[in-house]
């Protein structure tokens, strides 16, 4: 269990966003770029309700020249992560834990679904995901699908629902799963009673 005491989480729910104009300055991007070993890859991620089975949010993490994550609408932040219209750049292996580990707690999954890409279709991505901007409220399916459309890709429909898109990038050859869940309700998880948020001076009380 990732104790990301650094995490500025904004509270509470994963659908429950909207459209900011962030765009950190080109120097921090630059300072805080990360470059992953291995292959060059292309990774949807999918929060799943636990009791309804339904898709709570859409990103992509892509690996390439640099690793980012494609957030439309998304509620991650973390000080240490630079963000330009809804791209968060310096994913680190630690920072990439932290974001997962936000979005894998007791209501709801996060489904990881992976497939290694040529380096030119990871550099295409990168320049696609930098060119959308922010997304509105509740359009991270319709943000994430008309990029891998724009790669592509064939079998991803332009959707709205981030399970079926899901459902649709597993029909890729050579797409890879993993399912991380997380029963635990950490001090700083948006379920725990009475918090609101947490920031890098302490957890925010409700009222």
């Amino acid at each position: 269990m990732i104790r990301a005491f650094a995490l500025l989480l904004l509270f509470p729910i994963l659908s429950a966003c909207g459209a900011d104009n962030v765009y950190a300055p080109m120097t921090e991007v630059n300072d805080r770029a990360y470059k992953a070993s291995g292959p060059t890859t292309l990774t949807l991620m999918t929060a799943i309700n636990n009791r309804s089975g339904a898709g709570g949010h859409s990103a992509l993490l892509i690996s390439g020249s640099q690793r980012v994550i494609f957030d439309p609408a998304g509620t991650w932040r973390h000080p240490t992560v630079p963000e330009r219209g809804d791209v968060l750049f310096g994913i680190t292996p630690t920072m990439l834990d932290f974001y997962i580990d936000y979005h894998a707690r007791p209501t709801y999954r996060l489904v990881l679904q992976e497939i290694v890409i040529p380096p030119e279709m990871a550099e295409r991505a990168l320049q696609l995901v930098q060119a959308v901007g922010p997304s509105n409220k509740a359009t991270c399916g319709q943000a994430v699908t008309g990029v891998l459309q724009e790669l592509g890709f064939t079998q991803i429909k332009r959707r709205w629902f981030p399970d079926r898109i899901m459902r649709d990038f597993a029909t890729i050859p050579g797409v890879t799963e993993r399912v991380v869940t997380d029963d635990t309700i950490d001090p700083y998880s948006p379920e725990k009673k009475g918090v609101r948020a947490i920031t890098d001076d302490g957890i925010i009380l409700e009222g």
